[in-house]
């Protein structure tokens, strides 16, 4: 049966194949990749369980965080292959440049390690995200500018997911396809492959929480939705908030639907661009989806700086669409009204 599994490394060189004169370089980089992401996926199954080489665990308050080690990880096992000129991360504060020991390559790596940390300890979905640049110039030392470079650019996006099972979604802008690693024979394996979002759906995940700071073109979407059979969109909606960027997006992959992270009063935006929303913009759009900040399509927004934020609506095309159209008529829809939670609650009847 082993013989018919396409692995990773079985498909990152057919891929190489399709291109007379390829280095090798890419697949190295992408199987270099997946390595970090195995080696994260057994730190993150572990939960609290931390090899302190004591005879039992010691508190988690004096282990490092997990997101910290994972960013560790994935520097410590891409620095030195050489197909890497420099890497960033959520957990840097500038970026890494390869150090000059060691063969710098021509690409970038921009990634999360680990999205959705917080869901650790309730022991929900995470995951890692990244984004693959070509470095401008590979003939002199990287510098952050290199980095800045907008969506449409990227050579390679994906993101693994951790969960039931440990799954490696990318796309190198020929379709998406997924893997999932098969444990017994240490190798992410083909499992979905030319992976499709349906163009309508029934289904919006949003943190309904925060609707009091957002904009009203938001607030009309999920209100229409909310209406179901009896609202302007005729039909009822499900709606889900799992608090993992990478989750949602397997979800959508999979089953359909549009994940929102809209602009709200507070801040422009919480997804960083270039290794949060650029990578799923990425595989999304590939897999015949759509991404936009509300505004603009996202991998067309120029960056300006290595931690930006914008915000991030994306996933059935034509959910998208209509969240882009409600975005055109800023001051269609409902306004927010924040004196029914000031006199009107399940603990405070009206008028005490």
């Amino acid at each position: 049966m082993s013989e018919r599994l396409e692995t990773l490394t079985r498909y990152t060189i057919a891929q190489e194949h399709r291109h007379p004169g390829s280095s090798g370089e890419f697949s190295a980089l992408l199987n270099v990749v997946a390595t970090a992401t195995k080696i994260i996926a057994n730190q993150v199954t572990r939960g609290r369980i931390v090899d302190t080489g004591a005879a039992h665990p010691a508190p988690i308050a004096e282990h490092r965080r997990i997101d910290a080690i994972a960013n560790d990880i994935m520097v410590a096992e891409s620095e030195w292959t050489g197909p890497l000129a420099a890497l960033l991360s959520e957990q840097m504060s500038g970026f890494h440049p390869v150090p000059t020991e060691f063969r710098r390559g021509k690409y970038l790596l921009a990634f999360d390690p680990l999205d959705g940390s917080s869901n650790i300890d309730v022991n929900l979905p995470v995951g890692t995200i990244f984004s693959v640049l070509r470095c401008p110039d590979d003939a002199r030392a990287p510098d952050a500018q290199d980095f800045l470079q907008p969506g449409v650019r990227q050579v390679c996006a994906g993101f693994t997911l951790y969960g039931p099972a440990t799954m490696l979604v990318l796309t190198t802008g020929d379709g998406v396809d997924g893997f999932t690693l098969d444990r017994e024979i240490g190798a992410f394996v083909l499992t979905h492959p030319r992976m499709r979002i349906p163009e309508d759906t029934s289904g919006f995940a949003i943190n309904a929480a925060n609707e009091r700071f957002w904009a009203r073109p938001v607030r009309r979407y999920v209100h229409e939705c909310l209406a179901g059979v009896d609202g302007p969109r005729g039909r009822d909606f499900n709606m889900r908030w799992v608090a993992s960027l990478v989750a949602d997006t397997f979800h959508i992959l999979t089953h359909g639907g549009v994940y929102l992270y809209p602009y709200d009063t507070r801040c422009a935006g919480r997804v960083s661009l270039l290794y949060g929303a650029n990578p799923i913009a990425f595989v999304v759009e590939q897999a015949g989806g759509a991404a936009t900040t509300g505004h603009a399509r996202v991998l067309e927004v120029p960056p300006e700086d290595l931690h930006q934020r914008v915000p991030l609506i994306f996933g059935s095309r034509r959910e998208v669409e209509r969240i882009e159209r409600y975005h055109r008529e800023p001051e269609e829809g409902p306004r927010f009204d924040a004196s029914l939670f000031g006199t009107r609650s399940l603990f405070r009847p009206a008028g005490h």
